[in-house]
This record gives structure tokens, sequence and C-alpha cells, in this order.
């Protein structure tokens, strides 16, 4: 029988001592969006029927390499993960590998698909593919990490990465058929398809950005 909810005792260790960190990391990669992640993977094992306790697990540890370069944060994720002896409470060594496997593959612009179901599903919940959270971590981040660019250099960064990551020729992919993400994905780029309409919601969520600083 598949558990619909992870261990209480790793609930309580991982937000004492694993989501408390990413109040150090940008608006991007927050504690807000490790949420959004957590529950998006939750609900991926009620179809997919992996073991919540790893799917929870591995949802808190997926950023915690923002600590360092954000280039290779799913390297250093994973290997966060697996020297963590404390995960030996609830977890094996065969476990624990599939685990930090899942956290290296997790990062959208990966060259290879995910070696595990777990990868997958942490790769599909990090998606979070509501255009108007899509839009506003992309501002958010551009803002926190380039200061230096003025309101349209801004929108032109913006742009750019809509185009490159989720229009119809981007890098992104989604590795768990009939996913919400799915009729999500496919919003966004109606939107991208439209560039004055694109360029109508920057403007909105980079007021209210902007307005609440």
């Amino acid at each position: 029988m598949i558990s619909n909810a992870p261990s209480l005792d790793l609930v309580e260790f991982v937000e004492t001592n694993i989501l408390p960190q990413y109040a150090n990391f940008d608006r991007a990669h927050n504690l807000e969006h490790v949420t959004r992640v957590i529950r998006n993977a939750l609900q991926l094992v009620r179809t997919t029927g992996a073991d919540i306790n790893m799917v929870y697990a591995i949802a808190a540890y997926h950023d915690l390499g923002m600590a360092g370069p954000r280039a290779i944060h799913h390297l250093t994720g994973g290997k966060i993960l697996a020297a963590d002896a404390r995960l030996k409470r609830w977890f094996t060594a065969e476990q624990i590998k599939i685990m930090r496997e899942a956290v290296e593959d997790h990062r959208a612009s990966a060259s290879h698909a995910p070696r595990s179901l777990y990868g997958r599903i942490i790769a599909e919940a990090d998606r979070d593919i509501v255009p108007e959270v899509v839009f506003r971590r992309t501002i958010e981040y551009g803002r926190s990490n380039y200061p230096g660019l003025d309101r349209e250099q801004q929108w032109q960064r913006f742009r750019q990465h809509m185009d490159e990551k989720y229009s119809a020729h981007g890098y992104i992919r989604l590795w768990i058929p009939g996913s919400p993400n799915e009729q999500k994905l496919s919003e966004l780029r109606n939107i991208i398809a439209q560039p004055a309409l694109l360029r109508q919601h920057f403007e909105r969520i980079y007021d209210a950005i902007a307005s609440a600083d």
C-alpha cells in the first residue's frame, strides 16, 4: 500500500534543518519555490507509485546547491544530499544513490534525460510552468543577479530567456506523460508567441516587483 504522506519525523527534520536554508537564496529559488516543488512532486507520487519519502527528500534538497555557483547547482546539490549522513535514518545506501542522481538530473537544461523515475518526477515538479510564476521568477532572478541592467535591458533578457527555454523550440522537456505541466506549457507558449502580450505581462509584473522593493 502506498502512503499518501511522507514520514512525520522526516518532515520535521526537513522543515527544521533543510528548508530554512532556502532563505539564503535568490527570490527565484527561495522557500516559496521549494515549497511549490515539494507540493508538485508529492502530487506526482499518486500517478507514478514512487516512494513518497524519497520524493519528498529529493524535492527538499534539490536546490541546496544554490549555495554555490548556479551553473553547477544540480551537481553540488547531489553532493550535499549524498553527504548528509542524517538521511541514513530513513534511506538505504542504494536509495540515497538514486536520490543523489535525481537531484543531479533535475535541471531543465540538462543534456540527458533523468536516469530514474525519481529524476523524472523532480525534474517535472521543478518546471512549475504556471505562466504567472514563470514570468515572476524570471524577472526576480534578473533583477537580483543583473542589477546593473535597466528596465529595457531586463525586458530583453526576459524575452530571450522565454524564447530559449519555454518557446516551441526551447530546451525545456517534460518527463511525465499527462502531467498538469502539458497544458500549462501550451498556455505559456501561446503567450510567448505574441510579443505584445508577453510585453504586457512583463510590464505589469515588473512594476509590481519594483514597487514592492
